[in-house]
């Protein structure tokens, strides 16, 4: 018999984690961090609803550390196994979760040293030294749907879903599974790209299946038809008329390197002037390298740009930020100028220690450029708050706020629905994750209606016999 456990990514865009199990062996896809509410960060601290030292293996659809960022606590926690992954997100791994470790003990030391924890001391969820055990264990596989035993009787091949570098649809087969005996095969999208961005290619065409577990962060809403570089164009002409600062939260990995992408080519179109702008983010610097190196994952136009000898990811005025003495110079400097730190969501990061100081500012402006999860300061702030609570103190807003809602790397609905249409045979069922309870819902009626298939919303610590 074959089951599967869903302990994460649903009824939240947050904390993936999916177990597969069968007769003879274990295996977890995703690891993510919850992030937002309280409720569910606090889940992070709890010891997970299954033992990391019965895992085969963890499969992993692309770096996000929603997907990614729980995995530095389950090798804590004794997983000793291959954690297996796209080359591209191997690259980006490398990066991400030493970077997110060390947020973690900055965070820990910060709270400790102004007195802004209940708990004393305040101490990091993990190291950099369990992060690095756990890079240990990656083994990077294609992206081309070549297939690997993973565990016993388990194999998996990883294909491009075109969210963001080395983002991976993974498809499962379970050897015996199903009441016929004939093995079963579930298809995990991670988070499909958005079609048609810059950078990277589409998400390819979905192979057969038995059972589909696909995104829906954007399962109730459209992307805006404003197109991203439009926005941008006429966002920073404003802040240029009013000599103000833009604050642009942004994935230190994928939404970073768009946005620098498209202010590049702004820049290079002559629609707007050269301007500072501040990458402050080693992880991004360090992604914007992988980015540049994975040649199999970039685009016709990327590939366009380096055949003029131009770097695609760079503009004419730009300064990484690598330590904290250089983000906090960053603030020294005064004049319209484009400020880009993560985390996106802005539940962590360097962006907060910029917040602070320019939310009050009524010449500023923020601008959102990707989805904000329930509980995150950024969707406080949409929301219209005029007040949020930034590392303990209340800070006012009073600067302009803009959202981009098509710089997304998630499809929409209509994309989604696109991209099932390429399903060889409809599959035994379907369940919706990634997406809070409204989302969830609106997709699966979405699909329901479209194909007629047999969709789910499943929730926190539901089942699954494969039968």
């Amino acid at each position: 018999m074959a089951t599967l456990e869903f302990w994460g990514g649903v009824g939240t865009v947050t904390g993936s984690k999916y177990l597969v199990k069968a007769d003879r062996g274990r295996v977890l896809v995703d690891c993510g961090l919850f992030q937002g509410l309280k409720e569910l960060r606090e889940r992070n601290w709890q010891d997970p609803p299954f033992d990391p030292k019965s895992l085969d293996a963890v499969l992993i659809t692309h770096a996000h550390i929603d997907h990614t960022g729980y995995l530095p606590r389950l090798v804590a926690q004794g997983f000793n196994n291959p954690v297996y992954c796209s080359r591209g997100t191997a690259d980006l791994l490398k990066i991400l979760l030493p970077d997110a470790a060390r947020l973690q003990e900055e965070d820990a030391d910060y709270r400790n040293r102004h007195k802004l924890t209940k708990h004393q001391p305040a101490l990091p969820l993990y190291t950099e030294e369990d992060a690095r055990a756990a890079i240990q264990m990656i083994q990077p596989m294609g992206n081309t749907g070549e297939k690997v035993e993973v565990a016993p009787g388990i194999r998996a091949g990883f294909r491009i879903a075109g969210h963001i570098l080395g983002s991976s649809l993974v498809l499962v087969e379970i050897d015996g599974a199903g009441d016929d005996g004939k093995g079963r095969r579930i298809l995990f999208s991670g988070d499909l790209g958005h079609y048609d961005q810059p950078i990277i290619h589409d998400p390819v065409p979905p192979p057969a299946c038995d059972y589909l577990l696909v995104e829906s962060t954007y399962g109730d809403r459209l992307h805006n038809p404003e197109k991203p570089k439009d926005a941008l164009e006429r966002i920073i002409k404003d802040a240029i008329k009013r000599k103000g600062v833009v604050l642009i939260p942004a994935f230190a990995i994928g939404r970073t390197q768009e946005l620098i992408y498209l202010i590049r080519e702004l820049e290079d179109e002559k629609r707007i002037p050269i301007l500072p702008v501040r990458v402050d983010s080693p992880m991004a610097a360090a992604a914007t390298q992988a980015y540049s190196h994975r040649t199999e994952e970039q685009d016709e136009d990327y590939a366009s740009v380096l055949a003029r000898r131009q770097h695609p990811l760079r503009t004419h005025s730009m300064v990484t930020a690598s330590s904290r003495e250089e983000s906090k110079r960053l603030n020294e400097e005064e004049g319209t100028r484009i400020i880009i730190s993560a985390s996106g969501m802005m539940t962590g990061g360097r962006v907060l220690h910029h917040a602070r100081r320019i939310l009050p500012d009524r010449n500023a402006t923020i601008v959102f450029v990707g989805y904000q999860a329930a509980g995150t300061t950024g969707r406080r702030i949409l929301d219209g708050q005029r007040e949020v609570k930034i590392m303990g103190q209340f800070t006012p807003v009073n600067c302009h706020i803009e959202r981009i809602g098509g710089f997304s790397a998630h499809a929409d609905w209509k994309e989604v629905l696109r991209w099932l249409e390429g399903l060889p045979a409809a599959p035994r069922r379907v369940f919706n994750t990634h997406g809070e309870p409204e989302a969830a819902n609106a997709m699966r009626d979405h699909i329901a209606e479209r194909f007629g298939w047999r969709v789910e919303v499943p929730q926190y610590g539901d089942k699954v016999e494969l039968d």
